[in-house]
């Protein structure tokens, strides 16, 4: 599967839907649940805006469909790989603001702030 982390250094979790890969693999081939809203691939500066270092757990989705798992993160209409149980940080509002315009609501992976 190429969207497993091909190591454990230099993961990030997109801020989107909370996969994890690594920074390069990102860059490479960007999201791929959320490559048409976020534009990651080729472009670092997106890559750091939009995807964050600072994520706790990691699910391994092997069938996302059939996955209780994967319906309580709200994670199994996505593709198969690894994903983050929570993400740390916010995307940038302006990639807030074209989400809302294509009528896309963004709900926050970060947990870190709830009780």
């Amino acid at each position: 599967m190429e969207v497993v982390p091909k190591e454990l250094r230099n993961l990030r979790a997109c801020l989107m839907c909370s996969l994890v890969k690594t920074l390069d693999q990102f860059e490479m081939d960007g999201c791929d649940n959320c490559e048409d809203y976020l534009q990651l691939k080729g472009n670092r500066d997106n890559v750091y805006d939009c995807t964050s270092t600072s994520f706790d757990g990691l699910i391994a989705l092997t069938s996302p469909e059939d996955s209780w798992v994967g319906k309580w993160q709200r994670i199994n209409r996505y593709h198969k790989g690894c994903y983050a149980i929570s993400v740390t940080g916010r995307l940038p509002n302006q990639v807030i603001r074209d989400l809302k315009s294509r009528g896309i609501v963004y709900r926050s992976r970060d947990t870190s702030m709830r009780s």
